[in-house]
């Protein structure tokens, strides 16, 4: 396994764990607890925005300027 499958699969384990959505750099501290070197921002950014393109989780930019990004799991607000 090479680690942006790493970085992918944690993300989809994290987005599945918790109930709402997460900022950007809130899934970079979390995947740094577990992961100890090699992860930053950009690299995480930039994973999150493929699994958005492949349809395994939602994304939005919120927020004047620059903004943020929140995420969470396709079904997160489903009943």
């Amino acid at each position: 396994m090479n680690k942006n499958d790493l970085i992918s699969d944690r993300i989809l384990i994290i987005l599945a764990s918790v109930n709402a959505p997460l900022e950007t750099k809130e899934i970079e501290a979390k995947l740094s607890e577990k992961i100890k070197e090699g992860i930053t921002r950009t690299k995480v950014f930039y994973r999150l925005n493929i699994l958005r393109g492949d349809g395994k989780l939602k994304g939005k930019f919120v927020g004047p300027g620059k903004g943020v990004w929140i995420w969470w799991r396709n079904n997160a607000f489903e009943k």
